[in-house]
């Protein structure tokens, strides 16, 4: 199995099906998750439709370098969620992540081994494997703050 593959198949675990590291994952996390719940405030923690949106802020960056485009996110922005007002709202943000997390994994699948150790963008940034771990690491950190936000949302 080529090493793409494999970071493929870790994003996917973190993101849309798996349990081996967390026991767990955003897509099941999310799955049972209202609009309330989601933008419920818990002293100075983030929301969960915060966070929600600042992983998928971020996936969106990539998939647009995966596909040849610029790195336009900036780290500023990667909280700025819309006001999430409804149910309907939360599942176009949760559609959005299903979405991008899908065509990360695919991108990456394709992705040529010899791509990992290029440059990423701009040299300050590193390789694009320093990148592809840190997302997949990133979005662990944040699935941890998710599970406890929501713990602490339902007791």
């Amino acid at each position: 199995m080529s090493i793409t593959s494999q970071l493929a198949k870790r994003f996917k675990e973190v993101l849309l099906k798996g349990k081996w590291i967390a026991n767990t994952n955003f897509k099941e996390q999310l799955s049972d998750v209202t609009w309330e719940q989601a933008t419920t405030k818990i002293d100075s923690l983030n929301t969960i439709a915060m966070l929600t949106f600042h992983i998928d802020y971020y996936i969106a960056g990539l998939v647009n370098v995966f596909e040849g485009g610029d790195l336009e996110i900036k780290d500023k922005f990667s909280f700025d969620l819309p006001p999430t007002e409804s149910q309907e709202q939360w599942e176009a943000l949760l559609n959005k992540l299903w979405s991008d997390s899908e065509k990360f994994t695919t991108l990456l699948e394709q992705m040529p081994d010899s791509k990992l150790d290029e440059v990423f963008v701009d040299e300050k940034y590193g390789t694009y494997l320093r990148n592809i771990d840190g997302m997949i690491e990133h979005s662990y950190y944040h699935l941890g703050q998710i599970t406890l936000i929501k713990k602490m949302i339902l007791s």
